[in-house]
């Protein structure tokens, strides 16, 4: 087991050992010049796993997301999307920075959509004192509500909202594969209502870096532009591109399949956080993916900031990494390097750090 059991995030993951193998050998060219044959061979993978005619390798999920409303978006047109979405949260405002978009914020679902009937009337009129909508764009799994999956019917039902209207939809699937596996289908299924998508690649599939961008061949010749405009051109970038093509595969060494174990790993947690006294606000039933979010039940009197820096203090200090969060919360993500012994050990450091930081007591 690691030193350090780090549940910051799955974005902490390191490469496996096919990877290092894959990225020591890889065949690369100049993918300015657009002649990298790892890279080429990365986005036609993504691709055909999307059911998209194209893709594009890009450095992060943020960048891949940006260069999609640059592609998407007119400058002054305007995003509908999820009030608590990543691209509003989270991605330094580069929708108005850059993009030059406004974005008009629709508050979500418990279970991570957004009510079709909302987003229609969120259009705007034909009236030149207001922005165009140009895109909606819809999060999967939905970070927000605890990593929930969307299924392809929900999605399906808001393409036709947009597309009625002539306006794309667009799909934020930074951890895309893990609604792949907790939905038992396909990623091709989960996208197809859609115009384009993001994917990352360094979050649970464990690469060291990228995301991929797919849609249409002429939006994915505007995003390659629009990749240029903001420093994302690389050079002999199938040394990166060749862990992708590892995490994509099929087989023992690719990485989608073995997102379950993430599943099951946080299942676990959840379930042993549930039966500690002084962890409140979590309910097992509600993890399906990778991602869980608790509150702790400070003492009388004990504000609930205190109680989590008190909490943190003590985890970090046992060799537990867990985040901040919103609200007073914490937030744990499991991944790749986090085997069912660290889970099991992770509770055991939680249960002494409840009381070491002087809250309820613990169920032992």
């Amino acid at each position: 087991m690691p030193d350090l059991i780090d549940l910051r995030s799955d974005t902490v993951t390191r490469p496996t050992p096919a990877m290092r193998r894959a990225m020591a050998r890889a065949e690369v060219g100049d993918d300015v010049f657009g002649d990298d044959p790892t890279v080429i061979a990365l986005q036609e993978r993504a691709a055909e796993l999307t059911g998209k005619p194209a893709a594009l390798f890009v450095a992060s999920g943020t960048m891949g997301n940006l260069v999609s409303h640059m592609a998407h978006v007119p400058r002054g047109g305007e995003i509908i999307v999820d009030a608590g979405a990543h691209l509003l949260q989270m991605e330094a405002g580069g929708y108005a920075v850059i993009t030059g978009a406004t974005a008009r914020p629709i508050e979500g679902r418990p279970d991570g959509t957004m009510d079709p009937d909302e987003v229609r009337a969120a259009f705007r009129p034909d009236d030149p004192h207001q922005p165009q909508t140009a895109l909606v764009t819809l999060e999967n799994t939905n970070s927000p509500k605890l990593g929930r999956p969307i299924d392809t019917a929900y999605t399906a039902s808001l393409a036709a909202v947009t597309h009625e209207r002539g306006v794309p939809l667009h799909i934020d699937g930074a951890r895309l594969f893990n609604a792949v596996v907790a939905l038992g289908t396909t990623a091709e299924a989960l996208v197809r209502p859609a115009d384009s998508a993001t994917f990352c690649l360094s979050k649970g599939l464990s690469c060291p870096v990228g995301s991929m961008v797919v849609g249409s061949e002429d939006f994915i010749v505007r995003a390659h532009r629009a990749r240029k405009l903001v420093g994302g051109a690389m050079r002999q970038s199938g040394i990166v591109a060749a862990a992708g093509l590892v995490a994509l595969q099929d087989g023992p060494e690719g990485m989608i399949e073995r997102l379950a174990v993430d599943h099951d790993n946080a299942r676990r947690l959840a379930e042993g956080l549930a039966e500690m006294d002084g962890i409140v606000d979590i309910d097992p039933a509600t993890i399906i993916t990778n991602y869980l979010v608790f509150g702790l039940r400070p003492r009388p009197g004990q504000d609930v900031l205190e109680a989590r820096t008190a909490f943190m203090a003590e985890t970090g200090s046992r060799g537990l990494a867990y985040i901040q969060y919103p609200g007073g919360r914490v937030r744990a993500l499991t991944h790749y390097g986090i085997e069912a012994g660290d889970i099991e050990q992770a509770l055991d450091i939680t249960r002494a750090s409840l009381t070491a930081a002087g809250l309820a007591a613990v169920a032992v």
